[in-house]
């Protein structure tokens, strides 16, 4: 630039030579002079000019060489560890495998007899079997793939094999049903013949949704056997045996305790004084975090493998399609508008069967995000969960019953693994968004629970003044309700003091919502308690407490203790907790349709003219799951123990039977010969 200006000023002066003939000699003198210094200055410019611009691209030339060989190794790192990264993978997989089987080795060698030490060698070796399955699975995937297809569907479609199966299907039923029946028999009419009323509201149910089928005889009676046998032997493993009762009750404990990790979150945002505040401030933040935890387990792929395998069992046994058994499996652990995202690839090649299946399953269970809430208020952890996985079969039973498959299904036998998968990237990204999903439930329930026990409160005080304008006092909602849903209360089991306690949960449950009733049971739950151990330590008899209506009081020497909603027997509570665990209420209806009909717009019609036959089929799957812990004696956890020898007094008398008929035969046969 210097020299530009230097040539700019050369030209000015020499561009014009009469102009520089008239300058005088003294001016020309100056101009020559001046020149000459401004020439100096633009030389030392152009200079230092130059040496800061060799300077300068020195420096870029050092740092364009810096980039290049750091660019050069991280290519070089990157390549590498991508043409390794099997190996890799699997070395560090290794090392944290054989780090974690150090530590239980030496946990167990350090202390080794107690409960938690038992719990850390169970979970550990169950895991470590997952991992042997993963791993061969992987491995070995085509060579399985090619032995289904090749030899197993050759086996299976072979007309010899279709008739040695049916017949083994038949004798299989037929040995599953007697064995059923000879339970009934010894367990419940000899011991507890009062508890048949429970069987007999099973064959109610049966009775009823085939009359009010769409299309009787199209009921295909196989998924309807099984579904209910399986209610029933899972019913008979974890209320019946010793060991199935305290499996399920120590999976309970466990939740429990794992839900009380959220009071931390609860107490750093709302105060130490969170828990007066028991809905809002200590439910509701089980809520969001039962919330985030299913979302990081669906993300590491738990759920899906849980509901794939879950689904799949179901599917053999009762025959149902994928979809229909991926959302009785689903609904166990999933909430009624989080399943249907699950099985969008589904949706649209759904027969109306199938739909109404999805949809009772949804109205006939809980989420497991919800599912903490519950235990918060106080209802046992064990039978909450016993129930949840009782309602699966029962809800595809009773669809198929009342909504038999009247079209060839679309989809094939092997779409078990067509589940959408999450979308999220990480495992923080799942945790955030599993927390920022559950406040709009959060919001939902909240405001549906004002709603509803605002609505409650004003029918109840009209219907009140109404009543006494004819001398009628206390005539509510739940009074008219603790009648109407007699007899479904009667037919579950419960114990008949207890019935009309029972059908006003029921009510409460279907009209408003299962929180409101849930709150309500472990209030009466927690009554009970209080009473027995006032009771207990008082000694004192029956004369110190009395009803008052539907409220116990009690007297502690002092003042009077009232107990609302009063009490219920064990029996009771726990039929109670069967039959309340399920979304099927009327609030429920409109959310289901607007998820459904919101994936699966062309499908709203067919949606909104079965949902209330779902709702209602999902209600009698709860009651029937109900009818069945019912029909189960008063002692949940010793009652197997007593009835094995009596088993066994049975089959040894049968094979002594077998025994003097083949030696009859066989002595005839020498007679004639």
């Amino acid at each position: 630039m210097a020299v530009e200006l230097k040539s700019m000023k050369a030209s000015q002066i020499y561009s014009n030579g009469s102009d520089f003939d008239q300058i005088p000699v003294d001016q020309l003198s100056y101009q020559n002079e001046a020149f000459q210094t401004d020439r100096n200055d633009d030389d030392s410019s152009v200079t230092n000019e130059k040496v800061h611009m060799e300077i300068e691209m020195s420096h870029e030339s050092n740092s364009d060489c810096c980039s290049r060989h750091t660019l050069q190794i991280q290519s070089a790192v990157y390549a590498c560890l991508k043409k390794n990264k099997t190996i890799i993978k699997f070395v560090f997989k290794s090392v944290l495998l054989l780090a974690y089987l150090s530590y239980v080795a030496y946990a167990m060698y350090y202390r080794f007899g107690g409960e938690p030490e038992w719990r850390l060698l169970i979970c550990s070796v169950f895991g470590l079997m997952m991992i042997i399955g993963f791993w061969f699975s992987n491995h070995f995937k085509n060579n399985i793939k090619n032995w289904r297809r090749d030899r197993l569907l050759t086996f299976c479609t072979s007309s010899s094999t279709e008739r040695v199966m049916f017949h083994l299907k038949w004798m299989l039923k037929v040995a599953v049903f007697i064995f059923i029946v000879v339970y009934v028999i010894i367990n419940v009419a000899i011991d507890h013949p009062e508890n048949l009323i429970a069987a007999a509201g099973i064959a109610l149910y049966i009775m009823v949704f085939y009359v009010t089928s769409i299309n009787p005889a199209q009921v295909d009676w196989h998924p309807v056997f099984w579904g209910l046998a399986l209610q029933f032997i899972f019913a008979l493993i974890t209320l019946e045996t010793q060991w199935g009762y305290d499996a399920f009750k120590w999976i309970g404990n466990r939740v429990t305790e794992f839900l009380v990790y959220s009071d931390v979150g609860a107490e750093f945002v709302f105060g130490s004084v969170f828990a007066e505040h028991l809905f809002a401030f200590k439910v509701m933040p089980v809520v969001v975090f039962m919330a985030t935890i299913i979302s990081i387990l669906y993300y590491l792929g738990v759920i899906p493998f849980l509901i794939k395998h879950a689904g799949r069992f179901l599917g053999f046994c009762m025959g149902t399609r994928p979809a229909e058994s991926l959302s009785a499996a689903g609904n166990i652990f999933l909430g009624m508008t989080d399943l249907p995202l699950m099985l969008r690839p589904f949706l649209k090649d759904l027969t109306n069967s199938e739909l109404h299946a999805i949809l009772t399953g949804g109205f006939a269970t809980i989420a497991g995000s919800v599912l903490g809430a519950y235990i918060s208020f106080g209802v046992p952890a064990n039978h909450l969960l016993t129930a949840s996985v009782m309602s699966a079969p029962a809800a595809l039973a009773l669809s198929k019953l009342s909504y038999p498959e009247l079209d060839g299904s679309h989809t094939s036998t092997t779409d078990y693994s067509k589940i959408a998968k999450s979308v999220d990237r990480n495992i923080f990204d799942a945790a955030t968004h599993g927390a920022t999903v559950s406040a709009k439930l959060v919001a939902a329930i909240v405001v549906n629970v004002i709603a509803f026990l605002s609505l409650l409160e004003f029918v109840n005080v009209t219907l009140i003044w109404f009543g006494e304008r004819v001398g009628v006092e206390d005539f509510t909602l739940e009074f008219m309700c603790s009648y109407l849903f007699y007899p479904i209360a009667y037919f579950m089991g419960a114990d008949v003091p207890d019935c009309r306690q029972v059908a006003t949960l029921v009510a409460k449950k279907t009209f408003t919502n299962e929180y409101i009733a849930y709150f309500d049971l472990a209030k009466i739950i927690n009554n009970r308690k209080e009473l027995t151990k006032f009771i207990a330590t008082d000694n004192s008899s029956t004369s110190n407490w009395w009803w008052n209506n539907n409220d116990v009081i009690y007297n502690n020497g002092t003042q009077n203790i009232t107990l609302e909603l009063g009490i219920m027997s064990d029996k009771s509570e726990v039929v109670a907790t069967y039959a309340l665990c399920g979304f099927a209420n009327f609030g429920s209806m409109g959310i289901l349709l607007g998820a459904l009909s919101a994936l699966v717009p062309s499908r709203e019609a067919d949606i909104t003219g079965m949902i209330l036959r779902a709702m209602i089929t999902g209600n009698a799957a709860c009651f029937l799951t109900g009818s069945i812990a019912g029909k189960t004696d008063d002692d949940f956890s010793n009652a197997f123990a007593a009835k094995w020898h009596m088993f066994n007094h049975i089959y040894d008398t049968f094979h002594t039977f077998t025994y003097w008929v083949k030696h009859f035969v066989s002595c005839a046969g020498d007679v004639g010969s």
